[in-house]
């Protein structure tokens, strides 16, 4: 049986402090930026970047929107900054509830065309408002909202700096859709994005990352009690399988049942309703 391949740790970590080294050299840049959140991504990145650069030269990032446990990271002599991403985020759900109540009293609206019977004023047919009221914005907007506002704070930094983002995605989460476009999905240059989950973990384990980070159940971080498993309903070590079997291997579903992964299908269906994420923006 065809399964996900055991990476060798040494050569792949080789691998990928040649590939950061060759780029940083390309661009003539010797600073980088990303964001950590203490997860084993972020972290595996961090380990790996210390391979390359002057630890002095790598600014962490961490953006919370609510206060999260310290972990044990050796951050000696990394820039790290702490920005919380809380006010932010409360300031813009407000303006989105402000708007909402000017835009159902008319009080915004100037258009000849809602006075007028103009083309416009169809919009209230169409029950446009209601995407706007404050109960909308549940907690998927309100993760996307976070992811683009970090994705903000870094270039900006990277901008100030003249350094590289450096984005911490792994090939899993690209390939389930797990992630925001144009939030930390936007990156200058992805040192692990060719990485399934689970071979993020043999990295980390070589690269000695402490095992309180290795041990804990990923997440986004973008409300209490959330982690990645819980909202797919299946664990990164089956999905891992099934998405090597089927993207990269190109096996039948069928086959892959068969196998005994009994969330296959559920697995794949996220796999392909998500394809339009690695599609935009479409063009000519």
């Amino acid at each position: 049986m065809s399964s996900l391949p055991h990476i060798n740790p040494k050569q792949e970590t080789e691998k990928i402090v040649n590939f950061l080294k060759k780029n940083f050299k390309e661009q003539k840049i010797d600073k980088v930026v990303f964001g950590l959140s203490g997860g084993i991504d972020s972290t595996v990145a961090l380990y790996l970047l210390k391979e390359v650069l002057p630890v002095k030269n790598i600014f962490a990032v961490q953006m919370d929107y609510k206060p999260r446990k310290k972990l044990d990271i050796d951050l000696k002599d990394v820039n790290v900054i702490d920005v919380s991403i809380k006010k932010i985020i409360d300031q813009f759900e407000k303006f989105l509830k402000d708007s909402a109540k000017q835009f159902l009293s008319h009080e915004s609206l100037s258009l000849p065309s809602f006075q007028s019977g103009g083309p416009l004023s169809k919009v209230k047919k169409l029950h446009l408002p209601r995407l706007y009221l404050p109960k909308t914005f549940e907690k998927v907007r309100l993760g996307n909202i976070m992811a683009r506002t970090r994705m903000v704070i870094l270039f900006d930094l990277a901008k100030q700096l003249n350094a590289l983002v450096c984005g911490t995605e792994n090939k899993s989460e690209r390939l389930l859709g797990y992630f925001t476009r144009f939030g930390d999905a936007a990156s200058d240059i992805e040192p692990i994005s060719h990485l399934y989950k689970t071979q993020v973990y043999q990295l980390a384990k070589y690269l000695k990352v402490p095992e309180e980070i290795i041990n804990q159940s990923p997440t986004a971080g973008l409300w209490d009690g959330q982690t990645d498993e819980g909202d797919f309903g299946f664990t990164y070590e089956e999905a891992d399988q099934v998405l090597f079997l089927y993207h990269d291997i190109k096996k039948e579903i069928k086959k892959i049942k068969r196998l005994g992964y009994k969330n296959a299908e559920k697995i794949i269906k996220r796999f392909k309703n998500n394809q339009f994420k690695l599609k935009t923006p479409y063009s000519l």
